[in-house]
């Protein structure tokens, strides 16, 4: 056989060989000497916020984050540590051939605390978007100052935050921390409702929507108590929209079990994953969707058992217990599919050929169970367990202490623990650090102030 003919096929020969060679190394396959064969292996990529922690494998010392790691498929503890922050550990999957994420965020083992307001804060109220607290002041020296205040919760690069604006001062009859606030479903209003025994300048409620976005005079001030059936139409209507829009992207069966067996309904930012509360026992099927790659391996529940709180990921069809046995005033009501259908339906409530549910239901209610419902439906202020801003954790608050906890149930962090006013905690946007309302003085009587904790 011609001499240049053999290398040319010895050079395929070698290509194709090498080519076969890199596509097994980039699948995970390595050689095992003590066995004496190819093992495929998976791909193990460490994160951590922040960055250069230690990562330990099974106990080991291994590398560092951020990296990637091969190991044959199996069971791993995978511990990563830093310096001045809490430990971070989970028990991890890993599969020949596919690539598994453990990427951990860091919390301060020590936290530092900063003052926000000096004057006292009341009445602490955040808005639908996350962007802005309400609260009230009563107790400046200054006159002037005293009434509603706004915290907008964007930073400055130089400073903590933006300096609190006034929108409205305090009357000769209003005085603001006796108001029940509620923000529209857009946060650019602001509603104070004042019961008829919260001041002395009428006998009967008074109603005041308020401009989020500027100061309003004294003068500026108009009773709305006439057109609230209209405005509380409206909030609904957005609401009801916004929340029939989201649980469309659930699969039927959990559709049917957030509307039939479960309250307390929060997505979470990146409206990928679902916060209930069950109300009944029910089971979630298996396989509603194709398995993904690399999903989370971490234990589910699909019993889910009446006021447990769960977490369920849309994008992996996994449901995660995140808090047993929740009290039975933490329940909030039971919001139907019906519900939704006939508070999205136009109506206009002055017309005899209009459907008068809602209308009835509002004119039956007070105007203050009206707003706690509106407050229930889109702010979970008042509930154990809300969101934090990354939509990978949640924040648990028993009043007594603070713990972050991953989503699927894992890594629970205690961040704070001490007094806290009204059980107040709101998380930043960008998860940069939590608000809280408490005094650092017990002896003082004074009212608490707005702290932050720092988390980064």
């Amino acid at each position: 056989m011609n001499r240049k003919l053999l290398i040319a096929i010895a050079t395929v020969i070698f290509l194709i060989l090498g080519t076969y060679t890199a596509i097994q190394f980039a699948k995970g396959y390595r050689p095992n000497f003590d066995a004496k064969e190819i093992q495929g292996t998976g791909l193990l990529v460490v994160n951590s916020v922040p960055e250069g922690a230690q990562v330990l494998i099974n106990g080991k010392l291994t590398t560092a984050t951020d990296d990637t790691i091969n190991l044959p498929p199996g069971e791993y503890t995978v511990e990563i540590k830093k310096d001045g922050y809490i430990s971070w550990q989970k028990s991890v999957h890993v599969e020949a051939e596919l690539v598994t994420q453990a990427n951990a965020r860091l919390f301060p083992a020590v936290t530092d605390v900063d003052p926000l307001t000096f004057t006292g804060a009341m009445n602490l109220t955040p808005s639908p978007d996350g962007q802005k607290v309400i609260y009230a002041v009563e107790e400046s020296s200054i006159d002037t100052k005293k009434g509603l205040w706004i915290l907008d919760l964007v930073g400055r690069p130089l400073s903590l935050s933006k300096d609190p604006r006034q929108i409205v001062q305090n009357t000769g009859g209003l005085n603001f921390t006796q108001a029940l606030l509620s923000w529209s479903p857009d946060s650019n209003q602001v509603l104070a409702h004042f019961p008829p025994d919260s001041n002395q300048s009428s006998l009967f409620e008074q109603n005041l929507i308020l401009d989020s976005t500027k100061f309003s005079s004294q003068e500026s001030l108009r009773d709305a108590t006439a057109q609230l059936p209209v405005i509380f139409s409206q909030w609904e209507e957005q609401i009801a929209r916004k929340l029939n829009d989201q649980l469309s992207d659930l699969p039927p069966q959990v559709q049917e079990i957030a509307t039939a067996s479960a309250t307390n309904l929060y997505f979470s930012p990146d409206e990928e994953k679902l916060l209930y509360t069950a109300t009944q026992d029910a089971v979630i099927p298996d396989d509603l969707i194709a398995s993904l790659p690399s999903s989370s391996t971490q234990p589910e529940h699909r019993e889910i058992k009446s006021g447990n709180v769960y977490v369920y990921d849309i994008k992996e069809d996994k449901n995660f217990l995140i808090l047993e046995s929740a009290k039975p005033a933490e329940l909030g009501e039971q919001v139907t599919r019906e519900m939704i259908i006939d508070r999205i339906t136009p109506r206009t409530f002055f017309s005899q050929e209009s459907s008068p549910s809602a209308f009835t239901k509002l004119q039956k209610e007070t105007t203050e169970e009206t707003i706690n419902a509106f407050q229930a439906q889109y702010s979970p202020r008042k509930q154990p367990v809300m969101w934090f801003p990354d939509s990978n954790h949640l924040i648990i608050n028993d009043e007594e202490k603070i713990t972050i906890i991953e989503y699927d149930g894992t890594n629970p962090d205690t961040v704070y623990s001490g007094a806290l006013e009204e059980g107040f905690v709101y998380p930043w946007p960008d998860g940069s650090k939590l608000l809280i309302l408490t005094s650092l003085n017990s002896e003082s009587t004074l009212s608490p102030n707005i702290y932050a904790i720092i988390l980064k």
